[in-house]
């Protein structure tokens, strides 16, 4: 017997647990449930968490969460506990299946069957954003070797254990080499490690276009945090329905199991919402904790009644479907139909699935780190990059000079065109002539000299060297 935790969430969150639970309590699941209350009313009660400390040790004892969607009310700086949930019990990994059940699920891709893995804990999901002067905002996009480590192995792994042919990464690392081409170079390291396994790489944009047109084409597909948001939306929405897709968040010691949609509050109460999505997060949750037989009995079951035509409002198609079914009749269904399995659809068999077994990251060697300059950027209001110029290289120091200005990252000085837009935000970048090691002391007297010529300098960002190699963007333009 395996103790769950189960938040019932808001909205639709109540009705799709209940039915959920039901179906695979039928089906013979052994476990314990111990429920904790998240979400709208916590948040309303001045807790900004949307969850309680006690609910949070509920979850670490137990090690794994089925959760119902939540609501996060709006404004009042509330913090999305999805996200939160995910980077404080480490859950790197979010495992999203999108097949297509045609011809009983309309789609226009019959032939679909695409697992998207996305990382779970960092890129611009760390949530780090400021107001830096009036007219912009920045969000801080981190890409970690360690986040990246983690995900493609366990998309390689992923695709060994489930017995998938190739693994396909997304990135946009034409435009964000540092940060997405590092993801792209550690899927090229540990692709090298599974050669039995075909790999590629896209860039996001034709990506994400031949996904939608020609699913077929991939198999799993692994991606950063935002990438793989929002294109396991898409694929879940081509398959069929976002409604009908769960999703998995594994950690190296806790697991998260979740339907992809929200909490759908207008639907709430009236006995219409399909909880498919959850009931599919539950199957993968049963597997992960070994209970296969369980989860095959509930998947073919529920295969068995879409396959019969038993569909809610959201599925119902006249000419295909048999019965319109609210939530809690479409449980019975499926519990009616436990032990049976599609005749058309492929059944399932999980007999030798089990939990994927991660190897620890190990930290490598530190490179040799040099310090070779700085980037100042400036709250000023003016338009005229070369008068900017002018006061920032009052500034210089005897080595260090004033090498480039940008606006919005695109190069204004020396050599700008006129017909570029320039807001308020300047950066300003001090390079050593002969490309030496930079004192940090040195960055600061430049800091003590711009206060004293009345620059409002709002960041700085020290420029490095690893191993001999620039580690930091070119303007564009340069």
């Amino acid at each position: 017997m395996k103790k769950i935790t189960v938040a019932k969430g808001d909205g639709i969150g109540p009705e799709i647990m209940d039915a959920t639970l039901s179906v695979i309590m039928a089906a013979g699941a052994r476990i314990e449930v111990e429920e904790i209350e998240i979400g709208e009313n916590v948040y309303l009660s001045g807790n900004t968490a949307g969850i309680a400390r006690e609910s949070w040790d509920v979850i670490r004892r137990n090690k794994v969460f089925l959760k119902a969607p939540i609501t996060t009310p709006q404004g009042g700086g509330y913090k999305s506990l999805n996200v939160t949930t995910r980077k404080f019990l480490g859950l790197y990994a979010n495992v999203r299946p999108c097949i297509s059940l045609h011809p009983f699920v309309q789609t226009k891709h019959p032939i679909m069957d695409v697992v998207i893995i996305r990382e779970n804990e960092e890129d611009l999901y760390a949530g780090i954003e400021h107001q830096q002067t009036d007219e912009v905002v920045q969000c801080l996009k981190l890409i970690s070797r360690p986040g990246c480590e983690k995900i493609i192995r366990y998309a390689f792994e992923y695709a060994r254990q489930y017995g998938r042919k190739k693994v396909t990464c997304f990135t946009k690392d034409n435009i964000m080499k540092q940060t997405d081409g590092l993801f792209h170079k550690v899927f090229d390291e540990i692709a090298a490690e599974y050669p039995e396994i075909e790999n590629e790489h896209w860039i996001i944009d034709i990506g994400a276009a031949k996904m939608a047109d020609t699913p077929e084409a991939f198999d799993v597909i692994v991606m950063p945090n935002l990438y793989g948001d929002i294109l396991s939306d898409v694929a879940a929405q081509i398959a069929g329905s976002v409604g009908l897709a769960g999703s998995s968040n594994i950690g190296s010691e806790c697991a998260m199991f979740e339907a992809i949609h929200g909490s759908a509050p207008r639907r709430a109460g009236q006995n219409m919402a399909n909880p498919s999505g959850l009931l599919q997060g539950a199957v993968m949750m049963l597997t992960h904790i070994g209970q296969t037989d369980v989860a095959e009995k509930v998947q073919n079951a529920w295969l068995k009644t879409i396959e019969d035509g038993i569909h809610t409002y959201d599925l119902y198609k006249e000419g295909i479907s048999t019965q319109l079914a609210g939530t809690k009749e479409f449980a019975q269904a499926v519990i009616a139909n436990l032990g049976q399995q599609p005749a058309t659809l492929p059944k399932v068999n999980y007999a030798k699935d089990k939990a994927i077994v991660m190897p620890e990251y190990r930290r490598k060697a530190p490179a040799a780190k040099e310090l070779c300059g700085v980037d100042l950027f400036l709250h000023w209001t003016g338009s005229d990059a070369d008068e900017l110029a002018g006061r920032v290289k009052t500034i210089e120091q005897e080595g260090v000079h004033l090498t480039m200005i940008t606006n919005r990252g695109i190069k204004v000085w020396p050599e700008g065109f006129s017909e570029t837009f320039c807001t308020d935000h300047w950066r300003c970048r001090f390079k050593l002539a002969d490309g030496t090691t930079l004192a940090k002391a040195t960055i600061i007297k430049l800091l003590e000299l711009a206060e004293k010529s009345g620059l409002d300098v709002i960041k700085t960002e020290n420029l490095y060297r690893f191993d001999g190699k620039d580690a930091y963007s070119l303007g564009q333009g340069q």
